[in-house]
C-alpha cells in the first residue's frame, strides 16, 4: 500500500502515458491523409530544424537508435522528401537534407498539427493549454537534470 504521494505520482505517470497514446493516435489520424506516418513526420521536422545533420545526431535528438534513423531516412529518401549527401569535410559522414517536396509536405503536416493544437486549446481552454505546455516543459527539464538512480 503506497502513500498519498505515491498515488499522486502514479496518477501523473499514468495520465501522461494515456495522454501520449491519445495524442499519437490523433497525430496518426491527421497525418494519414498525407501518407505520412508520425515517425516520418518527426524525422522530417528534425531534418528541417537541423539541415545537414547526421543520422547519429538525429537519433540522439529524437531518442531513437541510429538504425531506426537509417530505415526512416531510406524511406523518406525513396519518396524524394530528403537527400543524403556526404559531408564535404568527411566523405564517410552522411548529412540529411530536406528537399523542396519534403518542405511542401512538412508544411501541410505542420498545418495538421496546428489544427490539433487548436483542438487541444478548445478542450482545455487557452490558458490551461498554455499552462500544461509549461508544466510539461518544466517536468522534462527537471527530469533531464536529475541524477540517475543508482
Amino acid at each position: 500500500m503506497g502513500t498519498m504521494g505515491d498515488q499522486t505520482f502514479n496518477r501523473v505517470i499514468w495520465a501522461s502515458r494515456r495522454a501520449n497514446k491519445t495524442l499519437n493516435t490523433a497525430k496518426e489520424q491527421r497525418l494519414r491523409p498525407l501518407d505520412l506516418p508520425v515517425a516520418h513526420y518527426t524525422l522530417l521536422a528534425a531534418i528541417s530544424f537541423r539541415p545537414g545533420g547526421t543520422g547519429a545526431e538525429m537519433a540522439r535528438e529524437l531518442n531513437v537508435s541510429p538504425q531506426n534513423i537509417v530505415g526512416l531516412a531510406a524511406r523518406l529518401e525513396l519518396r524524394g522528401l530528403i537527400e543524403r549527401r556526404p559531408r564535404p569535410s568527411h566523405r564517410h559522414v552522411i548529412e540529411l537534407w530536406i528537399t523542396e517536396a519534403g518542405e511542401e509536405l512538412l508544411a501541410r503536416a505542420d498545418a495538421a498539427m496546428i489544427e490539433l493544437e487548436r483542438q487541444i486549446a478548445d478542450i482545455l481552454g487557452p490558458d490551461s493549454a498554455r499552462q500544461l505546455g509549461e508544466l510539461l516543459e518544466t517536468l522534462s527539464d527537471g527530469l533531464e537534470k536529475s541524477p540517475l538512480p543508482r
